[in-house]
């Protein structure tokens, strides 16, 4: 049976790998999600529509923010994934049903790694914005700007929200997980596809985790990122996005946040099943 503990490394490189790969779809949902606009983005000469506008962009240097956008989110879905999977080992081996050792785990971690990496996403997510009102060329620059015009609580704003959309989803990110690791039929070692078996049926459990913990949480990702951008509180926000959008702010950047979402929590999840899959086949 694989431990967690055993496999902290493939952890920590899955998370990088996922985040490195991810982050041009990062950047196009945070524009999409906080409303900014692409306007007159030409490639190769050519104007594109403005349905094509946010995702292009994401891929287009400057990558503002790029090392601190992926350094944050490969510390913090490591810490996560790899502090529930072993946080419900050892809560197991303590005596708790599989309820508390599979919810509070994430709970935990990831409510304290929002807080610890609030600053970095309030800083990256204003960098994005194509048409900005100051010019920070880098986090620190951001950093410096939000400090000057709104305090030290400046770089924790959101953070309420933040937490209310981060912990749902890897709660329920990891409770798919955990649901699909235990009733997927297992792949037949007789098979001659055995290894090519597993990858697939991790896979399916990869994608069904990312999906769902995605989708439910899109609401929550555009109230944050609109309070970025505004400076607001969240109810103030709702209030001004219910009566800008009707109920459809709730979806507004869905499409962009299920591929900037489900797809590097699906990544994450596959990644490291790939390698300590490959770990252990090596004899580790």
């Amino acid at each position: 049976m694989v431990s967690a503990k055993d496999y902290p490394a493939e952890y920590f490189a899955a998370s990088a790998l996922a985040a490195a790969i991810n982050y041009p779809l990062w950047r196009a949902s945070a524009v999409g999600q906080s409303g900014f606009v692409v306007r007159n983005l030409q490639v190769a000469g050519v104007r594109l529509p403005q349905a094509l506008s946010t995702y292009v962009y994401g891929f287009l240097p400057p990558y503002k923010g790029l090392i601190a956008t992926v350094g944050g989110m490969t510390y913090a879905r490591a810490c996560i994934f790899w502090g529930s999977d072993y946080g419900r080992d050892a809560l197991r081996l303590s005596g708790f049903n599989e309820s508390v050792a599979t919810v509070v785990p994430p709970l935990v971690i990831s409510t304290l790694v929002q807080v610890m990496n609030q600053p970095v996403i309030r800083a990256t997510i204003t960098l994005q914005d194509p048409n900005p009102k100051h010019e920070s060329r880098n986090v620190m620059e951001a950093f410096r700007h939000i400090y000057r015009h709104h305090g030290v609580a400046g770089l924790w704003h959101g953070t309420s929200v933040g937490i209310f959309k981060t912990v749902p989803k890897y709660i329920t990110a990891v409770v798919v997980k955990d649901y699909m690791e235990a009733h997927l039929p297992e792949a037949d070692p007789s098979s001659p596809t055995y290894h090519y078996d597993r990858l697939e049926r991790s896979a399916v459990k990869s994608a069904a985790a990312g999906i769902v913990g995605a989708a439910l949480t899109n609401p929550m990702d555009v109230i944050r990122n609109e309070m970025f951008k505004t400076h607001l509180g969240m109810t103030q926000t709702v209030r001004d996005l219910q009566a800008e959008m009707g109920w459809n702010w709730m979806a507004r950047g869905l499409g962009k946040n299920m591929v900037a979402v489900a797809i590097p929590i699906a990544c994450t999840i596959f990644f490291t099943d790939a390698f300590i899959q490959m770990s252990s086949e090596s004899g580790r």
